[in-house]
């Protein structure tokens, strides 16, 4: 089975063969970064308060 680009859905050679993969080329490799750069991927998890008392120290936890 062939693997295919996680952004184009079209057909690339595998992480044996290429460098970019999962991408197909630069240009989907760039255009994830992007995605990620602009916020439209998130990890889930809980927001941090900023104005939090209890992080005075500033530490996340």
């Amino acid at each position: 089975m062939k693997a295919k680009c996680i952004i184009c859905g079209e057909p690339c050679r595998g992480h044996e063969e290429n460098e970019l993969y999962p991408f197909c080329s630069r240009r989907c490799q760039l255009i994830d970064l992007g995605r990620w750069l602009d916020g439209d991927y998130r990890i889930p998890g809980n927001s941090i308060d900023e104005d939090d008392p209890d992080r005075s120290d500033g530490s996340l936890m």
